[in-house]
């Protein structure tokens, strides 16, 4: 009697794979939505005011520090890099007049967001936010297959206190100024919120260097405070990936409990460090910024667009045509026209409140004259011209 021959690992392993590998996946990964960016064309021509990067050069200390931590042969990026990018969060701490232990750096500030959700968040402890805000809050939370509460905003955009109270939540992340209408919350309401919110708060202020206040001095009253910054944008290093975290020890020791050991590579972290050293630079450039940004605030009013007064390096304004209509209808309009010409600005047509809006990066003197150029001609166009 001859005994059937025993299946190889192999042969066993490609009876077990024979259906699709994707298959194999957790349930709730099949259902995410990612987020999804904004357009990055490669062509030239193009004015780019879709992203909120920065539209100047970063410090030159920047490169110098780069091509040093480089070197003359490259040597040093055989070896990995400082694993809690310690001499950038002790100069950040410096900087914010926190101590060490208070500040945790990231691969850009959406590696801090998804360490502060991977550490709270989850199907039994909720994630709050507003909406419209930065749309990826939401990936993040999916991502854990945890659940999401929203609070949402009215056109005046105040900051609902009382409902973010009210929430179940364990962590609420409210961003200031908000994307992507650019108002800023004053310290006062937010210090409402972290009295009455009895979770963490989270105040994502990707672009507090445009404002004229930030949440940091209230790290001081209340231990349920995270800032969350970034250096993308104010010290123009979208490219390089750099965002950090400020808030009580024990919270900073539990996101660097769930961080990838080497987070931040060498060269980034050598070019955040020269960022933050040049400091008069960085003041020029936020200077630069805002002055284009309110001379532009003040080309909306003068064609009678509502736009909120922003505190951003962005512009949220609802395009009004030729006959006066407003709407997502005229909103697409808008942006079709620009985006033919080659003038690359956002619309969110997913929301009521954001349908009817464009966002627009403020971008440098010249290129906010092409917008405006090309924005004449669309009122002057036929209709679906």
């Amino acid at each position: 009697m001859s005994v059937p021959a025993r299946p190889s690992r192999a042969s066993a392993f490609s009876l077990r794979m024979s259906t699709d590998p994707s298959s194999l996946a957790l349930p709730h990964v099949t259902r995410l939505h990612a987020y999804t960016p904004g357009l990055q064309p490669t062509g030239a021509g193009w004015v780019k005011l879709n992203t909120n990067e920065c539209p100047y050069p970063p410090s030159p200390r920047v490169a110098e520090a780069v091509r040093r931590e480089v070197g003359a042969d490259g040597a040093s990026l055989r070896l990995y890099p400082n694993p809690k990018s310690s001499p950038l969060r002790v100069a950040l701490a410096r900087y914010h007049g926190r101590a060490e232990n208070e500040v945790c750096v990231g691969n850009g500030s959406d590696d801090i967001l998804n360490l502060l959700v991977r550490v709270f968040a989850g199907e039994k402890a909720a994630t709050g936010f507003t909406l419209p805000s930065y749309s990826l809050y939401p990936v993040l939370v999916a991502i854990q297959d945890g659940a999401c509460e929203t609070i949402e905003f009215d056109r005046s955009m105040r900051l609902p206190v009382d409902r973010i109270a009210a929430t179940k939540a364990g962590i609420f992340f409210l961003t200031s100024p908000n994307a992507p209408t650019g108002v800023a919350f004053p310290n006062a309401e937010i210090e409402c919120v972290l009295r009455a919110f009895p979770g963490l708060v989270v105040v994502d202020e990707a672009y507090a260097p445009f404002a004229a206040e930030n949440a940091v001095s209230l790290l001081d009253r209340h231990e349920n405070l995270v800032v969350v910054r970034t250096f993308s944008k104010a010290y123009a290093l979208a490219g390089i990936r750099v965002g950090y975290a400020l808030a009580r020890a024990g919270v900073i020791d539990l996101l660097d409990r769930v961080r990838d050991s080497y987070n931040v590579n060498r060269l980034s972290q050598a070019a955040a460090l020269a960022a933050l050293e040049d400091q008069p630079y960085f003041e020029g450039l936020v200077a630069r910024v805002r002055a284009t940004r309110d001379a532009q605030l003040r080309a909306f009013a003068a064609r009678g667009w509502f736009t909120y007064p922003s505190q951003a390096n962005f512009i949220f304004t609802e395009p009004r045509d030729a006959r006066g209509t407003t709407g997502r209808a005229v909103a697409e309009s808008a942006y079709r026209f620009l985006y033919d010409r080659k003038v690359l600005v956002r619309h969110f047509p997913s929301h009521a409140l954001t349908a009817p809006f464009l966002r627009i990066t403020v971008g440098t003197d010249d290129e906010m004259l092409v917008l405006n150029q090309t924005l004449d001609a669309w009122l002057k166009a036929p209709p679906n011209a």
